[in-house]
């Protein structure tokens, strides 16, 4: 049974009463200061707990039961002569820790499948900034998230989060043009400073620019030379650009779409060499009721390597079951229906239907995601999730449900 950090949660609370005492708590955004002092008494403290239930059946491995209580407690200042600061610290508690394998970490979960949540407590950020008209200049311990976190994320779904301690600059000084730049010296992924590949040595630069034309087209490139010290096989140069929009049809409908190309090949330490193409293509429709899209993926391969997104948030592509989290060294191609609707007691159904294969034409499986949320007030939200891969391959079929309550306040 895990009890050794379960305090954390007891301690935020108790700080949350005597932030709200203060008049500190839930504040909709700092002010401006005139002094250090007012630049605290006018910051923003904020308050998150996530409770989740995950159970994992995977062919060939013992069930998987996580239950695990996240917890951010934050503090950001207030701005002060165009500075601003930010400390958020972190808790993951498993209340038993040995119901499921922490990526191996844990040797009482030995031989169950895998919940990448393990049991940890971290800086999760840590930064300064300074902004200076349209320009923010950031650097420390940060979150970066990049148009559909599909390269660049912050794998929010997890409950340790993938922060990069990092120097960054945001741009908006030419009108509809976003500008980014990112320096990472350091990934802090989610499987914690106590795995071997929890921390990745960096040496990497991101750029994105992204200009929004209208409603009908935004259109953004970007180029992501990624050198990783200790994960030389992740190391990679990739270039792209995407188009998206979402014009309206008539008063009642939307089109949605996205098309974007990348191409990626190997980039400094990696020892194997190779170039490779990303495609994505979804068109949908979007209405009052819900909306329905059809879309396809593809990661393509050459000499045995398959397209990598190593700093992507993961999850949100290629089926939440998770069996893609790497690219398989013959590529992927994913086509998949989603679905979304507004149910009657305000509850929020999201739906994906995935099929797989290679790049080579070979079948992989099938996959069926469901979802339903709801807020309660202003604080809660209840989450039910399920995901279902059934091999048409060697690879294990795997199934998942999550019970998950998020407070934020």
């Amino acid at each position: 049974m895990k009890t050794k950090r379960s305090f954390f949660s007891c301690v935020g609370a108790a700080l949350a009463s005597t932030f709200l005492g203060a008049g500190l708590f839930g504040a909709e955004s700092a002010a401006a200061a005139a002094s250090i002092e007012e630049a605290f008494t006018n910051g923003k403290v904020w308050l998150n707990i996530r409770a989740r239930y995950e159970g994992v059946e995977q062919t060939g491995l013992l069930d998987a039961d996580a239950l695990t209580i996240r917890t951010r407690l934050g503090f950001t200042t207030a701005p002060l002569y165009g500075f601003k600061a930010m400390l958020e610290a972190e808790d993951v508690t498993a209340i038993d820790g040995d119901r499921y394998s922490q990526a191996g970490i844990n040797p009482g979960g030995a031989r169950r499948a895998v919940v990448a949540d393990p049991d940890d407590t971290e800086i999760n950020q840590a930064w300064l900034a300074y902004a200076t008209g349209n320009t923010t200049f950031t650097g420390g311990r940060q979150r970066i998230v990049y148009d559909n976190v599909r390269f660049v994320g912050d794998v929010g779904w997890r409950q340790n989060a993938q922060t990069f301690d990092a120097v960054s600059l945001t741009d908006k000084s030419v009108d509809k043009l976003t500008l980014h730049y990112a320096y990472l010296y350091r990934i802090n992924r989610v499987f914690s400073d106590r795995h071997p590949q929890g921390n990745w040595d960096s040496d990497s630069h991101l750029f994105n620019a992204s200009y929004a034309l209208s409603p009908a087209a935004t259109l953004t490139g970007y180029a992501y030379l990624l050198e990783f010290g200790n994960a030389v096989a992740n190391s990679s140069a990739t270039y792209g650009a995407s188009v998206t929009g979402t014009p309206a049809l008539n008063d009642r409908l939307k089109l949605s779409y996205r098309g974007e190309y990348a191409h990626q090949s190997d980039y400094r330490s990696n020892p194997v060499g190779y170039d490779t193409d990303y495609l994505a293509l979804e068109l949908g429709v979007i209405a009052k009721q819900g909306s329905l899209s059809l879309g396809y993926e593809e990661l393509g391969t050459d000499n045995g390597v398959g397209f990598k997104t190593p700093l992507a948030t993961l999850h949100a592509f290629n089926g939440w079951a998770d069996v893609f989290l790497t690219t398989p060294a013959d590529g992927l191609r994913d086509t998949y229906v989603k679905a979304g609707a507004n149910l009657p007691a305000a509850i929020s159904l999201l739906a994906f239907y995935h099929t797989f294969e290679t790049d080579r034409g070979a079948d992989l499986g099938d996959e069926w995601d469901v979802q339903l949320s709801r807020k309660f007030g202003k604080y809660f939200t209840g989450l039910v999730k399920y995901a279902d891969f059934q091999s048409d391959s060697a690879m294990a079929d795997v199934r998942k449900i999550w019970i998950q309550v998020e407070f934020v306040f």
